[in-house]
């Protein structure tokens, strides 16, 4: 396994616990720790919460399926969801919290960097 596979299967597995924690444990703890908000307002927001969870579902999604699907698809895949999850990243740091950034966009442009260096 190369280090840009592992990094495209960290990124995927990054974003199927943020899956996990959005859809499923949003009102828990883990959850209201993720967000920072109390009881009222997780329970408020869940809604839009595993909407997001959704959609980092198919970015896992996408990283796997470009695991497994023979080249030249599956770097292409990789490159697009990788982009995807950058984008992604950078748009809540700009909209909703900082840690964004640092927490979704670094990882994917980490892994991008490696997927477009290996090849």
């Amino acid at each position: 396994m190369t280090l840009a596979h592992l990094a495209v299967g960290l990124v995927a597995a990054l974003h199927a616990y943020i899956l996990v924690l959005e859809m499923f444990f949003w009102e828990a703890r883990p959850g209201r720790r993720l967000s920072g908000f109390d009881a009222e307002t997780a329970r408020a927001t869940a809604p839009l919460a595993a909407n997001q969870g959704l959609y980092n579902g198919f970015l896992a999604a996408g990283l796997i399926w470009g695991l497994i699907a023979a080249d030249p698809t599956g770097s292409r895949v990789q490159v697009f969801f990788l982009c995807c999850a950058v984008i992604a990243g950078v748009y809540g740091a700009l909209t909703a919290n900082r840690r964004i950034l640092f927490a979704q966009a670094l990882p994917g442009a980490l892994a991008l960097a490696a997927v477009l260096w290996a090849g």
